[in-house]
């Protein structure tokens, strides 16, 4: 686990599933997927159905929870985009839309950032997201992220094109950023 003052993030653990459940899997049509890639489709599905695929969330390397004040709100992620190469991309996402526009995703990724860069042989971090999520751009560009590729109309959406927005930093640039920018030095988070 790392923490910055109330907010932490950890990995999964089984008494999360129910809420995890509640947040990404009970309503049809939940607020946040409207802008997490929601030119995919979405599927509810009951309890007992998410239980039977639920240990897919417990303790894996490359999804954690993120929690504030011991609530889980959300989770950052990392897939291999191409292993061998260490290309690896990253994602957040807070399910709890009332902890939206106050900071949090830009921490959590911080530390998330942090942690892959102490614990993998990486050279770079990036994540994709689409023209429609202003507020993932804007934590790129707050992190100091590179936009490294804008993919014009290739998102349809609600009738309307989409460009998907690619993101990036070094290593080299994170330690500058964390040097010059961070009042928190996340070296120093708690483990």
């Amino acid at each position: 686990m790392y923490r910055d003052n109330e907010l932490a993030i950890r990995p999964i653990k089984k008494n999360d599933l129910h809420k995890i459940w509640e947040l990404v899997y009970k309503e049809e049509a939940p607020e946040w997927k409207k802008w997490d890639a929601p030119y995919y489709p979405h599927f509810s599905m009951t309890y007992g159905e998410f239980m039977k695929e639920a240990d897919l969330w417990v303790e894996e390397k490359d999804r954690w929870a993120v929690e504030v004040n011991g609530t889980f709100i959300g989770v950052v992620t990392y897939y291999w985009e191409h292993e061998p190469s260490h290309w690896l991309e990253i994602g957040i996402i807070l399910y709890d839309s009332s902890r939206w526009g106050k900071g949090i995703g830009t921490r959590a990724l911080k530390i998330w950032i942090n942690h892959l860069f102490n614990t993998l042989p990486l050279v770079r971090v990036g994540f994709t997201t689409w023209s429609g999520n202003q507020r993932m751009i804007r934590v790129g560009e707050k992190l100091d992220m590179t936009m490294e590729a804008k993919i014009r109309k290739v998102r349809y959406y609600n009738e309307k094109y989409y460009d998907s927005i690619r993101m990036g930093m070094l290593r080299e640039e994170w330690d500058i950023y964390k040097r010059d920018n961070l009042h928190t030095d996340v070296s120093s988070l708690k483990e």
